[in-house]
């Protein structure tokens, strides 16, 4: 009960502060998160030291490679972070805009305007750097945030919480706005997902299992993530050096994020130049490859691939191959193994370029780029709360604009209905 008690009130006091929140003005909000980025930089060695709990921790509990590189708190990550909430404070604050004003023939003025979400729940794993991001991004949308992080994290997140409160806490933010649910208790995650009274909105942010456990307990609408099976697509007029470099940026730079390229297609009139020039350099940076018949006919030492591995998010310096005839060929397979998040083309051929474009129906498609620039920071949104894989309410990374809705406002000079 005294559980249950505890995340009712964390969700009222959130919703209690939201409302003060939608009203806040972007010079207030603004100061707050330049507070907040400084109190990052100005507390990195406490927070290395709250970190290092946590890795010890996970090593002890043999967490994989790719989990540890997502719990740890570096200095880069911390500069990251504190970079990301002044790039949100520069950025327009959406609340209040109107846009799309038409004047009807009565001559009322129709138009819509942004306003916040209200109380935004955001339960995740591993990343601490979410609880700077997501704060930030509510913050400056003029949304509570009710946080929960997983339990691989949990030093860490209390005493990045601890710092953004401290920064708050001199401005004319409410103290409640920023809510972090400590607890490990799994139990804590049922009880919020009930408060749809208090909650308005539920963000998962970590692995399949976690997400599918949120939509299946939760009375709140849940914006939904299952996961990053990414591709690139190698076309027949593709650039080699352009190819490989993608190729091996996508997966390599960093492996265990969603946007890494988990499937590497590649047509078949290019398989036998491009793929051992990209199998060398997987070599060297120890990916173990998955392939189809036709790549092991040319790369005979490589493991043969099953659907199951063309359907995996290895989140992991591993690699699925498959050679495709053609462009169609590609987009079948998109269709079939892909998870709507990030699909990129590598081409010459401008045609074709603007047809992978057009008939991929993912959340960001690309041309010419690596996987690994869906994000919210390279997208210039300041930084993300998450990457939503499905249409309703947003769809690829979110940012500010996201974290908005928007209602109708009518302007008029005394009319009546008839």
């Amino acid at each position: 009960m005294a559980l249950k008690d505890d995340v009712l009130n964390i969700a009222n006091k959130a919703r209690k502060a939201s409302f003060e929140m939608a009203n806040l003005s972007s010079l207030v909000k603004n100061n707050a998160l330049e507070a907040m980025a400084a109190g990052l930089e100005a507390n990195a060695e406490s927070l290395k030291k709250e970190n290092a709990k946590d890795l010890a921790r996970a090593k002890e509990k043999r967490l994989t490679d790719a989990m540890i590189n997502r719990l740890t708190l570096s200095d880069k990550v911390i500069n990251s972070m504190a970079t990301g909430l002044r790039e949100v404070a520069a950025l327009p604050d959406p609340v209040g805009t109107v846009s799309e004003i038409i004047v009807r023939p009565n001559g009322l003025r129709v138009g819509r305007m942004s306003i916040p979400l209200g109380v935004i729940g955001i339960i995740y794993e591993s990343r601490p750097n979410v609880t700077a991001d997501a704060a930030g991004l509510c913050l400056k949308s003029g949304n509570a945030v009710v946080l929960r992080g997983g339990s691989e994290s949990i030093d860490s997140n209390r005493a990045i919480a601890k710092v953004l409160a401290e920064a708050c806490s001199a401005s004319a933010v409410p103290e409640d706005a920023i809510q972090v649910i400590t607890t490990t208790e799994r139990e804590a995650v049922l009880e919020m997902l009930k408060l749809e009274e208090q909650i308005d909105i539920i963000i998962p942010r970590g692995g399949e299992g976690l997400i599918r456990f949120v939509v299946e307990n939760s009375k709140i609408p849940v914006i939904k993530h299952y996961k990053g099976v990414c591709h690139v697509y190698v076309d027949s007029d593709a650039d080699m050096d352009k190819a490989v470099n993608i190729a091996y940026n996508a997966k390599v730079q960093r492996p265990g994020v969603c946007n890494s390229m988990e499937t590497l297609l590649v047509h078949a009139g290019i398989a036998e130049t491009f793929l051992p020039l990209i199998a060398e350099r997987y070599a060297e940076a120890g990916v173990e490859m998955r392939v189809c018949d036709a790549t092991r006919a040319i790369l005979p030492d490589a493991r043969l691939a099953t659907d199951d591995d063309y359907a995996e998010e290895f989140l992991d310096l591993i690699i699925a191959i498959k050679v495709v005839d053609n462009m169609d060929g590609a987009k079948a397979h998109i269709e079939r193994f892909g998870s709507l998040h990030t699909e990129s083309i590598v081409t010459e051929n401008y045609t074709n370029a603007e047809l992978f474009i057009r008939q991929i129906n993912s959340s960001s498609v690309m041309v010419n780029a690596s996987t690994r620039f869906a994000d919210g920071f390279e997208y210039g949104l300041g930084a993300e709360i998450g990457i939503s894989t499905t249409k309703l309410h947003a769809y690829g990374p979110m940012g500010l604009n996201e974290l908005t809705t928007r209602k109708f406002v009518v302007y008029g000079d005394g009319q009546i209905r008839e």
